[in-house]
């Protein structure tokens, strides 16, 4: 199964557009393994997604209830806290393979949330990029249940410099991969936002996921 495009340049000088990052990660192998399901994950209802009637910035939009918040600068997180859906995960630095594509977490460590660590550190000025499994050959792991996820719930990531980035949910939507909106989840931005991406959609024994649930969220605090 297809993991992601073809690139000349190697993982150290090349710098992933969008596009390239949205290939990476929609591909069916790249954050899930085919297992025996117990139960479907839960995805994002209509009322969850970005209103149709305001068209959101290529790169998402903040709630302008939200507080302007200073963006921080840039420190490796460390911990990822979701507290509607029990989450409370360490995280780890992912990276390019030879071919350009984002590696997933370990498979053989469920538990564990990733982030593009040569992008935007989460909570500084930008587009922060974090991933994980749905669910693996053992079961469901860090992200099952991400798709339940509210506008206004919170996610908390504790990061190597002693501070916590309070995010706010502003939206979650549940994309096919074949029609997965690169330039709206990993568009640049002025804002520190994040981006918390595992896979979702419809399911196939032969081929996996068939897309990826994005939640789109902007800080709101620093503890």
């Amino acid at each position: 199964m297809e993991t992601g495009h073809q690139t000349s340049a190697s993982p150290h000088s090349f710098i992933p557009s969008a596009k390239f990052l949205a290939c990476a990660l929609v591909a069916g192998t790249v954050l899930v393994i085919n297992v025996a399901r117990d139960e479907q994950p839960p995805q994002p209802s209509a009322a969850q997604a970005f209103s149709t009637s305001v068209r959101p910035a290529p790169s998402g939009t903040a709630s302008a209830a939200l507080p302007a918040v200073q963006p921080l600068p840039p420190s490796d997180p460390v911990r990822f806290q979701v507290p509607a859906i029990g989450v409370d995960a360490p995280m780890a630095r992912l990276d390019l393979d030879a071919a350009g594509a984002l590696r997933p977490p370990p498979a053989d460590n469920p538990s564990l949330a990733g982030w593009y660590g040569d992008g935007t550190a989460p909570g500084s000025a930008g587009t922060a990029v974090t991933a994980g499994h749905v669910d693996t050959r053992t079961g469901p792991a860090v992200f099952h249940d991400l798709g339940a996820l509210a506008k206004g719930d919170t996610i908390e990531i504790s990061r190597a410099d002693g501070r916590t980035a309070v995010f706010a949910v502003d939206a979650v939507e549940v994309y096919d991969k074949k029609e997965f909106p690169d330039e709206k989840v990993y568009g640049s931005s002025d804002l520190p936002e994040l981006r918390v991406i595992t896979c979702g959609g419809g399911y196939s024994e032969h081929t996996g996921y068939q897309g990826n649930v994005v939640v789109y969220a902007t800080l709101a605090a620093v503890k």
